[in-house]
């Protein structure tokens, strides 16, 4: 590691890679262009962090690192994901501010000197990206995705903007809050607004990838949504046993109804296909409450083995 003084650094840049050999020359190239601009004579510093990628990232890395002294990389044993290689390079940032953006380049670093201003200036204690709309993007992801911040919105404590992304910029204060976070199962669209603070705005077109292939898949994004659901909410599982109280009265409602019809007007229960769909309702409702309760139990399972958030394999 360098051995810097923490006041010297003005700003780190803290971007998560996974096999993104083909957009980091250019993401260097528009990134520096951006510091190149801001008001300030203290060296700003990139950290890198290889979320095990199966390409030539490692090789590009340090390649670039050996052309600009600014460049500080992580490589880790293996893809851990991207929150852990976000929390990698925000407990190893030094910077008086901290920005986080994807090496994609769909968070444009040309916007870092207006975000940076806005923090500097006390306005604000973290800037955060928003996309104003979801151009480019298939209509289905769209209509979930909105859907996913509604959701979230309405049985969370939190508020979470549809189209805000991970690219932000925050000062020590509000970094330090985010790794003061110990949990393993880390939601970074929760935690940002969790830990509170006052965040401004910064709204971007929606830019598609300049190079490489995303890695996220509709299933990920899925099971990503549902990590997000279960971190920060209770709700499903009170949800869960109110459809339990909901079907317990059902059926009783249906029992007397058999009862009586037996009674009164002699009518026998016939039919087994209404047996067999009353049934196979039940079995899926329990089913899908036993789900719900089981995503909670891994997630108690997965904090209490209190395993590393990830494994470093080469440091620079």
């Amino acid at each position: 590691m360098a051995s810097e003084n923490t006041s010297q650094i003005y700003l780190s840049l803290v971007v998560p890679c996974y096999n993104e050999e083909a957009s980091l020359p250019l993401f260097h190239d528009e990134a520096s262009k951006a510091l190149s601009r801001l008001k300030t004579e203290n060296p700003c510093e990139f950290i890198f962090i290889d979320d095990g990628s199966k390409d030539g990232t490692m090789d590009v890395l340090r390649g670039l690192a050996a052309q600009d002294s600014r460049i500080r990389y992580i490589s880790f044993s293996r893809n851990f994901g991207k929150e852990a290689a976000m929390l990698a390079g925000l407990q190893t940032a030094k910077g008086e501010y901290t920005a986080v953006l994807d090496a994609d380049l769909q968070n444009p670093p040309e916007r870092i000197p207006q975000m940076l201003e806005a923090v500097a200036s006390g306005e604000c204690d973290c800037a955060g990206g928003r996309r104003k709309d979801r151009k480019g993007e298939p209509p289905i992801r769209s209509f979930l995705a909105r859907r996913f911040y509604a959701l979230m919105n309405k049985i969370t404590d939190i508020e979470m903007i549809d189209g805000a992304s991970d690219f932000r910029l925050f000062n020590r204060k509000y970094r330090e809050a985010l790794t003061s976070l110990a949990e393993r199962g880390r939601f970074s669209k929760g935690i940002f607004p969790w830990v509170g603070f006052k965040t401004k705005w910064f709204e971007y077109e929606n830019i598609e990838r300049k190079a490489g292939r995303t890695s996220w898949s509709f299933w990920k994004l899925f099971l990503y949504s549902i990590d997000g659901i279960t971190a920060f909410s209770t709700k499903p599982l009170a949800i869960a046993s109110f459809m339990g109280v909901l079907l317990f009265l059902a059926a009783l409602a249906v029992i007397g109804l058999i009862v009586a019809r037996r009674i009164v007007w002699g009518d026998p229960v016939a039919g087994w296909a209404s047996t067999v769909c009353i049934i196979l309702f039940c079995s899926g409702l329990q089913l899908f409450a036993t789900g719900i309760l089981g995503q909670y139990l891994a997630k108690t399972y997965t904090e209490t083995k209190q395993r590393p958030y990830y494994i470093v394999r080469e440091v620079k």
